[in-house]
């Protein structure tokens, strides 16, 4: 993991180290979708030993899903003793995967909670049972702490959190899956999942380029996973958005702030933009708030409601920033009404969705558990688990409407 004061390398886009394989008949799991959770599924399963393919429609973090960009937030700070103790984990892991694949992926930054709504003190109450370090500090001290920005305390400052490469994190996890003999299929839209009338039977994953029959296969295809399960398997309500991010130049390049989480009238994270925020590793802005959209109908235009509410932000709480964007992008959400996860197994299928705009950080934790799911009989982690969200009957995506009031992130 990176120095915390230490710039974002500029490094070249990642490509996998050899050409696509071909799409066999069959294999033990088959994986949909090459984003975070599927990259990851596909190193756990590569661990294991197991005999696995991943087919991707595009390309690995595909600026189409929710997994492309330099920068998303890795943290501990949760208010729920189970998400604190998941990311620990995920801390482990992300060292690992980058011993093994040679790659840096985590900057350390520290990292800020601060607004009314966000409950910094509940957040300290989880760190502190979790025995991690926290300050709580004052508006006027984290001002002069941490030049350029603006507060409203108290606020909660957590050393171990930063920021992670998602598109970098993707290619690492399939460069070493690959290289332990799982197979890549990238260009290949899967049509559609039969899973078999008993344990004992395999499922096909039917695909434009044929089918492949498997004993497992892992769904993480993102806000395309509703979709692709039909009624094989009840959901609970899924609502898929698209976000813009905007990056903003320092004047101060200098400074090293940490990444924040700041819930009051608006609900605004912000964080160092490694790569995407060029030479001067740009600021990073977005709302966690998105709006509605469909993953095979995108409204990729440009937001200027959106672009006018962060400008204003920036103007009122960040102004070692230059207020105007340079850059701007977009991005899925896949969210429950809970902001829980789903990695469960229904039969022959393992899914891996609704992350909810805080998976990336846990994506090392929740390929573990799609590979647990699907390679022995071990239950789903109770959080996660479909039971926990009480499903509908069958997958919906809910497509209009006011975004649901956060419980988790």
């Amino acid at each position: 993991m990176n120095d915390p004061t230490a710039p974002s390398r500029t490094v070249p886009r990642s490509v996998p180290d050899t050409l696509p394989d071909d799409l066999p008949d069959r294999a033990d799991v088959v994986v949909v979708g090459a984003g975070l959770m599927g990259a990851a599924t596909a190193w756990q399963l590569a661990a294991r030993g197991v005999d696995a393919v991943v087919v991707e429609q595009d390309e690995p973090a595909s600026v189409h899903g929710s997994s492309h960009g330099s920068a998303r937030i890795v943290r501990r700070a949760y208010a729920q003793d189970d998400y604190v103790a998941l990311t620990g984990d995920a801390f482990e892991l992300w060292s690992e995967l980058e011993r093994q694949s040679g790659r840096a992926l985590v900057r350390l930054t520290g990292g800020i909670d601060h607004g009314p709504a966000r409950d910094p003190a509940g957040i300290r109450q989880a760190l502190d049972r979790a025995g991690l370090a926290t300050e709580l500090l004052v508006a006027a001290a984290a001002e002069e702490r941490w030049p350029g920005m603006r507060f409203a305390g108290p606020v909660l400052y957590q050393a171990q959190a930063g920021t992670v490469d998602a598109e970098q994190a993707v290619h690492a996890y399939l460069d070493v899956a690959r290289r332990a003999g799982v197979r890549l299929v990238t260009g290949t839209e899967v049509l559609g999942i039969d899973p078999g009338r008993a344990d004992t039977d395999d499922t096909v994953v039917r695909t434009s380029a044929g089918d492949v029959s498997c004993r497992r296969v892992v769904v993480a295809a993102g806000a395309w996973c509703a979709d692709l399960l039909g009624g094989a398997v009840g959901l609970p309500p899924l609502r898929v958005t698209e976000h813009r991010v905007f990056h903003f130049p320092r004047l101060d390049e200098s400074l090293v702030w940490p990444v924040t989480i700041h819930l009051d009238d608006l609900d605004v994270y912000h964080l160092p933009g490694g790569r995407d925020g060029g030479l001067g590793d740009a600021r990073k802005v977005a709302e966690h708030v998105g709006r509605p959209s469909d993953a095979r109908h995108r409204d990729s235009a440009v937001d200027v409601a959106a672009r006018e509410r962060i400008v204003r932000y920036v103007e009122r709480w960040l102004p070692g920033l230059v207020p105007e964007p340079f850059a701007e992008a977009t991005c899925l959400y896949t969210t429950t009404p809970s902001e829980d996860f789903v990695v469960d197994r229904v039969g022959g299928v393992v899914v891996v969705s609704a992350c909810s705009g805080h998976g990336a950080k846990l994506s090392p934790v929740v390929g573990r558990c799609a590979a647990e799911l699907a390679t022995s009989a071990a239950p789903a982690y109770p959080r996660f688990a479909l039971a926990a969200h009480s499903a509908s009957p069958a997958a919906t995506i809910r497509v209009g409407g006011e975004p649901q009031g956060r419980r988790t992130r």
